[in-house]
């Protein structure tokens, strides 16, 4: 199309005498277009590699805001979830789970900034008692508001906690624990210290949804159903 701003014709007889058309539109100069491909074309020159340098800066930037908002990819760096998660997976972890209204629910993988509450890193935990929730083990089972709770998704041979306990997590925060129990340094190691082994849910960084390697290993992840019974906070029994 001509860089000139097409204009309509107009009727001169109604247009009152002595005053001339006024566009509708500002009219560009003539050759600006050319002009900006031009740089444009000299920029990519001086860059090494020209348009392939390009391509990739531009692949890298989309790869950075998709990371940053909707979902960021983690390794695993110990056993503390197998086996569902194996050393050396890597983890695509949904960052939008938890935006517009929705949080974390019990039997969610979460990954979570642990500084000032397990640890200045980032963990990966299960959770299993949200706000208002009191979370029990005794004789060697983890009750949830009065309800058993069973854990196919136990490491073999682990009992749900070799430590008894007895808490109410506070409104806004999570009690989390790690699959492998006795190989997990989780909520259960914290109860003495500030914070009481509860983490906030603003510290959540999102939702483990994806395991992408290794290929053999590759699954989207479910939250089981072990937790369907829970009475919710106050409707406690037993």
């Amino acid at each position: 199309m001509d860089s000139e701003a097409q204009h309509t014709e107009r009727d001169r007889s109604s247009t009152p005498s002595g005053s001339g058309d006024v566009p509708d539109v500002a009219e560009a100069p003539e050759g600006t277009e050319e002009r900006s491909r031009s740089v444009f074309r000299s920029l990519l020159a001086r860059l090494p590699g020209g348009g392939y340098t390009a391509t990739f800066l531009l692949c890298l930037g989309a790869l950075l805001l998709v990371s940053a908002f909707v979902v960021q990819p983690f390794q695993i760096p110990s056993g503390s979830m197998e086996p569902a998660f194996r050393v050396g997976d890597r983890v695509l972890v949904n960052k939008l789970a938890y935006r517009f209204g929705s949080e974390p629910q019990r039997g969610d993988v979460v990954v979570f900034d642990g500084s000032g509450y397990f640890g200045d890193a980032d963990y990966i935990k299960r959770v299993v008692g949200v706000g208002g929730d009191r979370v029990v083990c005794e004789r060697g089972r983890i009750k949830v508001n009065g309800e058993p709770v069973d854990e196919p998704f136990l490491y073999p041979g682990d009992a749900p906690s070799q430590v008894p306990f007895d808490v109410v997590v506070p409104e806004g925060s999570l009690f989390l624990l790690g699959d492998h129990r006795s190989d997990s340094s989780d909520s259960r190691d914290h109860l003495g210290q500030p914070g009481g082994g509860m983490i906030p849910v603003s510290e959540v960084i999102g939702r483990a949804d994806w395991i992408v390697w290794p290929i053999g290993h590759w699954t989207s992840l479910d939250r089981p159903d072990s937790y369907a019974r829970v009475p919710a906070p106050g409707g406690a029994h037993g």
